[in-house]
């Protein structure tokens, strides 16, 4: 029997729900989680789309196929994954969060401008708009600033702290739960990580973002990820988030 965690919520949560890491190797299950969602009535839902694999047409068609299930796209770095780990902070971070897919925080400021450019080029190359959000992998900006990011195609960007706009330069502060828990280890640190953001989320009434990864309905804390996507609370497109200092 899988453990759970206190996932209590207002009745009134307002919240973010995105699925990460879209891309050709997860589609089927994307689409269990849109489907999950879906049963309990979860919507407006954020798919983080990964452009620069090998997407078949058949794969493509599928993607823009789930706008009709009402999901927004955003981007979500080129490769969702590094080439190399160097660096304190880097490898840090890797031990800690990321692993190998904080792909940022392998570039230079420029590279990170020229990812962003190609991220949403690659939408407009297929017919869409550029989305307005896009969300780093690992939530890791890396080495860019507000400046460089602001002169970049996408509107609003999340990291583990929040929602920032570029253009106006003003953010806000979300409180972020997760459940890509595939070890002990994950697994007690999400719990505690979770609790403490639902807390913050209740105090503050400000949206709570629900970050979902691709296997966390078949992982170790499949039943609180259930759970929460059970109660009655408000789901919001990131669009619908006033940016405040």
């Amino acid at each position: 029997m899988r453990p759970t965690v206190d996932v209590t919520v207002p009745l009134n949560m307002i919240t973010l729900v995105s699925i990460h890491d879209v891309m050709p190797s997860t589609m089927n299950e994307v689409d269990e989680l849109l489907t999950l969602c879906e049963r309990n009535q979860v919507a407006p839902v954020t798919l983080l789309v990964v452009p620069g694999l090998s997407w078949s047409s058949s794969e493509l068609n599928r993607l823009w196929s789930w706008e009709s299930r009402g999901v927004e796209f955003a981007g979500h770095g080129w490769f969702h994954r590094c080439q190399k780990i160097e660096g304190i902070r880097h490898r840090f971070h890797s031990a800690l969060l990321s692993r190998n897919v904080a792909e940022h925080l392998e570039l230079t400021s420029i590279e990170i401008e020229q990812l962003l450019t190609r991220c949403a080029d690659w939408f407009v190359s297929h017919g869409h708009d550029v989305p307005q959000l896009y969300v780093p992998p690992a939530w890791a900006m890396g080495d860019i600033s507000p400046q460089q990011v602001a002169a970049t195609p996408f509107q609003r960007y999340e990291t583990l702290r929040g929602v920032w706009d570029a253009q106006s330069s003003r953010s806000i502060a979300l409180p972020l739960v997760g459940f890509e828990a595939d070890t002990m280890f994950r697994q007690r640190g999400l719990e505690a990580w979770n609790r403490s953001n639902m807390l913050a989320a209740r105090m503050s009434k400000r949206p709570l973002r629900i970050s979902i990864h691709p296997q966390d309905h078949r992982l170790r804390l499949a039943r609180s990820l259930e759970t929460l996507l059970s109660k009655t609370m408000h789901p919001i497109s990131y669009s619908a988030v006033d940016a405040e200092s």
